[in-house]
């Protein structure tokens, strides 16, 4: 059976092949794809070729971000059934190094990700009409949470995995002024989370309206312009979602003494000054956070109990001939949150 899916070449080569679909193994299930959510790595690989450290060696389909219909199910009877609707889960891990033993699986030392140029061969991605995965790996939609918004499961899982490093670290969000740096999907949808687990404020700073915007729409109660002349109101928990040197120094300065900072957004490999100094003279916690593991059920479970909150988070759907101005949007952060493509109908 012949597919359509969306590869990437290099820099600039973005097109639409018509591809073989594997034949599956018996662990392996066909999923019918219908919504795949544009990340901000599918426009690196697309614009440049690369992500940090992950340079594009070979002809790649993109997208990691991906929902739709179990097609076939594995031979094996493993997974969910035909006509199962499902989120893929993009990573693979080895289940034997120290990481994936101590459950922290998103750290694995052989973690492979759909559309990910990390090692070679690349691993194609789920930006194509029918995908072949571990039944494993697909996890089951809930009824009533319509596929359109289950396409956010994969970020809602990140930003989940984030809010989780509050609660490693000792802290919680219930209760808590949260205050998250940059409103892009991650940071929406982190707002949106927050607001879920009972914070008492979330504050949204962001350089475009726009973004602030839809912030208030998923449950934020402040926003903020980070280049204005309001001031960002103290915080006990800062989720950094922006990625920016300017965006870390915010959320230090915003938070109170024994605050916790997370990093989830993707700083610069160099050239990244920060007053870190308020790290010690208010005994802050910083924290890092990687993708994510376990996450997945559970975030779908909270978006569809607040399906009205996480909703307002995609602005388009395109269709995957549509592709290039779909991937030109989802690039201009003044005008577009999360980006779908079309891989095949809803129904």
């Amino acid at each position: 059976m012949d597919v359509k899916a969306l590869v990437v070449a290099g820099p600039g080569e973005m097109r639409v092949e018509t591809r073989p679909l594997a034949e599956p193994r018996p662990y392996e299930a066909v999923v019918r794809v219908v919504y795949g959510g544009i990340c901000g790595s599918d426009l690196h690989y697309w614009r440049e070729g690369r992500v940090g450290e992950s340079v594009l060696r070979a002809p790649m389909v993109l997208g990691h971000e991906v929902v739709g219909v179990v097609a076939e199910p594995a031979a094996d009877g493993s997974g969910p059934p035909a006509g199962a609707r499902v989120a893929v889960h993009p990573s693979r891990v080895c289940g034997r190094c120290a990481h994936c033993l101590r459950e922290e699986q998103n750290l694995c030392d052989d973690l492979r990700y759909l559309g990910s140029a990390a090692r070679s061969p690349h691993t194609d991605g789920g930006f194509a009409e029918r995908l072949v995965v571990p039944a494993n790996r697909l996890v089951p939609i809930p009824d009533g949470l319509d596929l359109r918004t289950a396409a956010l499961a994969e970020p809602a899982s990140v930003a989940l995995h984030g809010l989780g490093r509050v609660l490693q670290a000792g802290r919680r969000v219930e209760g808590a002024d949260v205050l998250v740096v940059g409103a892009g999907p991650i940071g929406l949808l982190s707002a949106a989370l927050a607001r879920a687990e009972g914070a008492a404020t979330v504050t949204a700073a962001d350089l475009h309206d726009a973004p602030l915007r839809q912030a208030l729409r998923v449950g934020a109660t402040h926003i903020v312009r980070a280049d204005g002349d309001a001031a960002v109101p103290p915080a006990d928990v800062a989720i950094e979602s922006s990625g920016s040197a300017a965006g870390l120094a915010t959320a230090l300065q915003a938070l109170r003494r024994g605050g916790i900072l997370v990093a989830v957004g993707h700083l610069p490999p160099d050239g990244v000054t920060a007053p870190l100094h308020l790290a010690v003279t208010r005994e802050l916690t910083l924290a890092g956070s990687s993708r994510f593991h376990h996450e997945m059920p559970t975030a779908l479970s909270m978006m569809s109990r607040y399906a009205g909150r996480f909703a307002p988070v995609i602005t388009s759907v395109h269709g995957l001939d549509a592709a290039p101005a779909a991937f030109r949007q989802a690039a201009d952060a003044r005008r577009s949150s999360k980006v779908l493509l079309s891989l095949t109908p809803d129904r």
